[in-house]
């Protein structure tokens, strides 16, 4: 599942006036105290550490200096061994290999990744032996379909490895044995009770029995651990082929791992998987290579999103969650996916640039149809909104409409979620046939929820679905979702909890304005990027300024965004940008009297501006009220 980013046209507004309860920040523990004085940082920084679980010196060099030594072995993944002799014994054959993937981010990029990596063990001058399905979204879904593998077996092949699907392929790992065909399958989705399917090997740390010791990984990340251990494994056979000598001491198959790991950074940070453990050194390692992206096709999304790399600094997580991601999705969502893999694999340059303008356009079709759509949900909303009650018994929202496009309906499930504050599904009916994508707030497994939904109740009500504890999607008749909203409601009674439904805005840290002024701003910048890269489970940090004025009227930009201007202690103005997703700032503002020489508390993340000349830090706003008298350490409003 991906994160993506929102579109901008205009649309019936609602009136969203937060509620979040302010928390935080805590006093500073003693290990915070020792940390710093370690460091040499300032509390707040060690107390950002301590928050993500990083107490002593040796876990906080760790944290901050990720490193190659610091990834666990591949070999320690169930199935990782088998699944390295069937390749290289396919390679040693010449046998052709079929890698069948997923049409989002996570699943294009492990294709290519794995793809890459099997053409490099292949001796020089044979011809490639993988070729590669992406299924189209529309017209075959998600998931390994019999038909594909009946072709694939008519045409030669003998082996098939999935990416980022297969975890609960029974039938197609039934049909694989039918047509002769091995099947190793690569997957991080969660099994079901049933086990694993049966197949030469299984890789993925999810599965029962299996000890590795980092369970959050992407796809593509699994992939990269297959392709890791298959490049070494190569490497080991002897005699050793010319490409894998050392150059200063490191083998060449060692100095391609890089490469790969910018495509597993994007495939991490796009599926939304914890940044934490292991995935925070992918991440970390991944857009530090991104700094010099030799690939034509990455090299030209880049410059359409507008991201720049040099040799200092790569993209950050945010960039890739909101400028990239979305344009790779865009072609699972509006056209075909394999498009992305070409994008990818291409070495011509003009061919590389003009399958990046296609992504970018789709990106630009995608957020018209969103918008359409978003239109006939906000419709909806306010229709829930106006009964409280009813809102309240109907727990998890299933909201639906005839022919919305369903490449959209995953992210504006996440719309839903961020204007409700509640669990939330959105279903696209087509010629009576419901498809469906999820989203949830911390707490609520909707997972669990659509399992029981489909398996405690007769009848069963779902062709397909799977996913996670916070996103999914499934399939079924259109004159059953009446039947899922039911089962829904009644799941949630219970379950979905006051707490679950109330924002909290947890703040990490105080701080004076004038530390984003010019002369201090460099510091604070430097310290926030060795915090990088945020994401899940670790959040870029939030932090709080009180009696912040502001310095000139508001000013609204595009009718429902927000630049404001404070005025610091020292006298120098910093710059505010509020956006308008969750909260429609200028009506926020309005309602609560703010305006030209207002005082107020405000909450925010830091953002750098990158102009050469104007600028420095700048303010992301989180949330504000007037300033109150208040001045304790803890803040719960």
């Amino acid at each position: 599942m991906t994160v993506d980013s929102a579109a901008t046209a205009d649309v019936p507004k609602i009136s969203t006036a937060a509620n979040a309860r302010w928390v935080g920040p805590e006093e500073p523990s003693l290990e915070a105290h020792g940390l710093a004085a370690a460091l040499e940082q300032p509390l707040w920084f060690a107390g950002v550490l301590v928050s993500r679980g990083v107490e002593t010196p040796a876990d906080a060099r760790r944290f901050l200096v990720p490193s190659m030594d610091a990834l666990h072995d591949p070999m320690l993944m169930c199935g990782m061994k088998e699944g390295v002799a069937r390749i290289l014994q396919a390679v040693a054959r010449r046998e052709s290999i079929l890698i069948y993937g997923d049409y989002d981010v996570d699943g294009t990029t492990a294709t290519v990744l794995l793809k890459t990596a099997i053409d490099r063990v292949t001796p020089v001058g044979t011809q490639s032996l993988v070729r590669f399905h992406i299924p189209h979204r529309i017209r075959e879904g998600y998931g390994m379909q019999n038909a594909v593998l009946a072709d694939a077996a008519a045409q030669g092949v003998r082996l098939v490895v999935s990416v980022d699907t297969g975890i609960r392929a029974f039938e197609q790992a039934d049909e694989c044995r039918e047509l002769g065909l091995d099947l190793i399958v690569t997957d991080h989705h969660l099994p079901d009770g049933a086990g694993v399917p049966d197949a030469v090997a299984v890789i993925n740390p999810n599965q029962l029995g299996c000890d590795y010791p980092y369970k959050h990984l992407c796809g593509a990340a699994v992939a990269f651990k297959l392709a890791h251990a298959l490049l070494h494994a190569a490497a080991a056979e002897p005699p050793q082929p010319a490409a894998w000598r050392t150059v200063d001491g490191i083998a060449l198959w060692e100095k391609m791992l890089p490469s790969l790991l910018k495509l597993v950074a994007i495939a991490t940070v796009a599926d939304a998987v914890p940044l934490t453990g292991e995935n925070r050194v992918l991440v970390a390692l991944g857009l530090r290579a991104l700094r010099d992206p030799r690939q034509h096709g990455l090299r030209a999304l880049m410059d359409l999103a507008g991201v720049v790399a040099d040799e200092e600094r790569g993209p950050s997580a945010t960039e890739i969650a909101f400028r990239i991601a979305p344009r790779i999705n865009a072609a699972g969502r509006m056209d075909v996916a394999s498009d992305v893999v070409r994008l990818f694999l291409t070495r011509d340059a003009a061919e590389g640039t003009a399958l990046a303008q296609k992504l970018h356009d789709l990106n630009e079709a995608r957020r018209n149809v969103e918008a359409t759509v978003l239109a006939s949900l906000e419709e909806q909303m306010v229709a829930l909104r106006a009964d409280e009650a009813a809102l309240d018994a109907a727990g998890c929202l299933v909201l639906d409409g005839e022919g919305w496009h369903r490449g959209v309906i995953g992210i504006l499930a996440s719309r839903v979620v961020e204007r409700m504050g509640r669990p939330a599904v959105v279903i696209a009916h087509e010629d009576g046939h419901a498809h469906g994508s999820g989203r949830s707030v911390a707490g609520f497994h909707l997972l669990d929820a659509i399992t029981a939904a489909h398996t405690e109740a007769q009848p069963p009500i779902f062709d397909r679905f799977g996913g996670h504890a916070h996103a999914l999607g499934f399939s079924m008749p259109s004159d059953l979702v009446g039947l899922l909203r039911q089962r829904l409601s009644a799941y949630s009674v219970g379950r979905l909890r006051p707490e679950m439904l109330q924002q909290r805005m947890e703040i990490d840290a105080e701080i004076e304005l004038d530390e984003l002024g010019a002369e201090r701003s460099p510091e604070l910048l430097r310290r926030l990027r060795l915090l990088e890269p945020y994401g899940q489970a670790n959040r870029e940090p939030i932090f709080m300024a009180r009696a912040c004025t502001i310095a000139d009227e508001p000013q609204v930009l595009k009718e429902r965004h927000l630049k404001l201007r404070f005025r610091t202690a020292g006298d120098t103005t910093v710059s505010c940008l509020g956006w308008s997703r969750a909260v429609l700032w200028p009506e926020r503002l309005r309602e609560m009297g703010i305006g030209a020489g207002s005082v107020v508390d405000a909450v925010f993340r830091v953002r750098e501006n990158r102009h050469p000349v104007y600028g420095g830090a700048e303010m992301e706003l989180c949330d504000l009220r007037p300033a109150t008298a208040v001045d304790t350490t803890k803040v719960e409003t």
